[in-house]
């Protein structure tokens, strides 16, 4: 989709880890598209919020309850998506170097085949997407040069960057993935993906 000073904007908010933000990341695209909305794809961290928020882990782990529903209730959500979940071995992974990798691949054009990528590598696959070797063979099968891409990855301004990102995020209030922001708007969960959508069309 080509930008215009028309075409509506919904910033999406994600992070390799989060589970709601798989169903979110394969889905986007398309439902973008058939809005006519223009996607900003937004790599952060969980890791920093949640430890604002006093947690060293994810809420799903610290409220064992809320983490069984989540992954059946998960489980329905990417049945009819046609989408394959396997529970992680290891929960949550980090996504350090792979959000790193994340903002070269959207700046270069290739990141929404690399986000979704990671994401049937970690829920459908469970490989462990926070070792280098792992990231590299997902941009080397996405047939870009894996040792060029890392070590633009991780150049201290690439680090930086993301870093800055997180804090970004902070200021706007997200507190959790998937995040969707319109203007002003925050809207949280991937069942809030269609009227975060409706919202950028109407804000139009």
């Amino acid at each position: 989709m080509s930008a215009t000073t028309d075409t509506p904007t919904l910033s999406f908010w994600f992070e390799f880890a989060s589970t709601y933000s798989y169903p979110a990341a394969m889905r986007v695209e398309d439902a973008a598209r058939a809005a006519g909305v223009r996607i900003e794809w937004r790599p952060f961290l969980l890791g920093p919020i949640f430890v604002a928020q006093g947690w060293n882990d994810s809420p799903f782990n610290v409220y064992p309850a809320k983490g069984r529903y989540m992954w059946r209730d998960l489980a329905r959500v990417c049945e009819p998506l046609d989408l394959t979940l396997q529970h992680p071995s290891a929960f949550p992974r980090s996504g350090l170097v792979a959000a790193r990798v994340a903002q070269i691949a959207i700046d270069e054009g290739w990141g929404p085949d690399f986000v979704r990528a990671v994401y049937a590598a970690n829920f459908a696959e469970d490989r462990e997407i926070g070792e280098v070797d792992v990231i590299a063979e997902i941009v080397a099968s996405l047939e870009r040069d894996p040792d060029a891409v890392l070590a633009r990855a991780t150049t201290a301004e690439n680090k930086e960057r993301l870093k800055r990102t997180g804090e970004e995020a902070g200021r706007l209030g997200i507190f959790g993935a998937p995040s969707f922001v319109v203007g002003e708007e925050l809207f949280w969960g991937n069942d809030r993906l269609e009227d975060a959508l409706a919202w950028a069309v109407r804000a139009r």
